[in-house]
């Protein structure tokens, strides 16, 4: 079957999947929800993902699937791009959990903020912390980057999970030229077979 995908093209969390798909060279089929309008509040939306968020995936008819993480795993399985070892799985899960928690909320956000909805003058404070975690979250990629080419092993969806964003976080203010191994890690994620652009 051919996969849907409700997305906003501009969203990180979106763009995971559609390079994941690109990799696994899997048909799909693109819905384009504008959040900034309300698109995911409607009764029809919402009837299909009750928290009203992009990315939701159609499975199956009927059936769907959320939150960006979740798709990747369910679509990674049985393939090269999650490790079968279970502790290494488990690392995966470690690194979606901090992309989740400490990499997404601030370097996302800030892209949001500012390239999305243009109001960085809005938010003018609230960038200020953004950054400075942001900038923690680098720091432990960068930390753990000079160590190993990928996150997990060999290329895997916790590559994907903390690529979506770092790539673009220039748009959110960010400059990674204080992160060499990060610079070198993107170049490594862009030569992966399948591999395609945001703006893609």
């Amino acid at each position: 079957m051919t996969y849907r995908l409700y997305q906003m093209a501009d969203s990180g969390n979106c763009y995971k999947i559609r390079l994941l798909m690109s990799q696994l060279a899997l048909p799909l089929e693109t819905v384009e929800i504008d959040i900034t309008r309300g698109e995911s509040r409607t009764k029809e939306f919402l009837a299909i993902n009750p928290n009203g968020k992009v990315p939701t995936f159609e499975i199956a008819p009927g059936q769907y699937l959320a939150e960006s993480n979740a798709i990747l795993w369910y679509l990674a399985r049985q393939t090269n791009y999650l490790p079968t070892d279970a502790y290494a799985q488990a690392l995966v899960m470690q690194w979606f959990g901090f992309e989740q928690y400490s990499h997404e909320p601030n370097i996302a956000t800030a892209r949001y903020w500012i390239k999305i909805i243009n109001a960085a003058n809005d938010y003018e404070q609230e960038l200020i912390s953004k950054h400075a975690a942001g900038y923690k979250a680098l720091d432990v990629m960068e930390r753990h980057l000079g160590l190993n080419d990928f996150f997990v092993n060999d290329y895997s969806v916790a590559d994907i999970a903390l690529f979506a964003y770092t790539h673009v976080c220039h748009e959110g203010g960010f400059t990674l030229s204080g992160y060499p191994a990060i610079r070198q890690w993107i170049e490594r994620v862009r030569d992966q077979p399948g591999f395609i652009d945001i703006n893609a």
